[in-house]
C-alpha cells in the first residue's frame, strides 16, 4: 500500500465513512488539532517519571478515540468514544498529583525543564484543540464528553507540567506586570 494517494490533491479529504469534505472544514480542523496534540504529547515521553509517562500513554489513546469520534460524522453503537469514566480518570490524575505540588498563589510562565516546558505547550495546544472541537459542536453533532475530556486534559498537561518541574527542582515564575 502506497502513503500517497493522490486523492487529497485537490484540497479535499476523507472521513472515516468515506464522505469528502474539505481539509478547512471545522471537523478537519478539530481532529486534526487534536492529531498535533497527539504528536506533541508522544515528544514528551519519556518524560525521566514513569508515572507521568503512564499517564500521557494513557493520554495518547483517548486522544485517538476522539481523533476517531471526529472523523466519524454518524458513529456506530459499537465505534470507540470518549466516556465520563476517561474524564474521571483525568480528574483522579490531577487530584493525586496535585498532593505533591505547593498550592498557587499567582498566575505561573510557561516554562521549565525540557519535559516541563513541553507539557506547558501541550497544554497550549489542548487549549487550542477544545476551541477547534468546540466550533465543530457548533455546527455538528458530536460526543460532548470529547469536549470536556479535552478541557480537562488541559488541567493535567497543567498539573503534569507542575509536577515534572517540581520534580526537576525548576522554580515557578510569575509574570512580572
Amino acid at each position: 500500500m502506497s502513503i500517497y494517494t493522490g486523492r487529497g490533491d485537490d484540497g479535499e479529504t476523507d472521513l472515516r465513512d468515506m464522505t469528502r469534505v474539505s481539509k478547512a472544514s471545522p471537523r478537519i480542523e478539530a481532529y486534526g488539532t487534536v492529531d498535533e496534540l497527539n504528536a506533541l504529547i508522544g515528544t514528551i515521553r519519556p518524560s525521566g517519571y514513569d508515572d507521568i509517562d503512564d499517564c500521557l500513554q494513557m493520554v495518547q489513546n483517548h486522544l485517538h478515540i476522539i481523533q476517531a469520534e471526529f472523523a466519524t460524522p454518524e458513529p456506530d453503537e459499537d465505534d470507540p468514544e470518549i466516556r465520563p469514566d476517561h474524564i474521571d480518570t483525568i480528574e483522579t490524575w490531577i487530584d493525586d498529583f496535585d498532593e505533591e505540588l505547593e498550592p498557587l498563589t499567582s498566575f505561573i510562565l510557561p516554562t521549565g525543564s525540557d519535559a516541563g516546558a513541553r507539557l506547558h505547550h501541550a497544554r497550549a495546544v489542548c487549549r487550542r484543540a477544545e476551541r477547534r472541537s468546540v466550533a465543530l459542536a457548533e455546527t455538528e453533532q458530536i460526543n460532548n464528553d470529547a469536549v470536556q475530556y479535552l478541557n480537562r486534559l488541559s488541567d493535567g498537561l497543567f498539573t503534569f507540567a507542575r509536577v515534572v518541574n517540581a520534580r526537576d527542582g525548576e522554580p515557578e515564575d510569575a509574570p512580572q506586570y
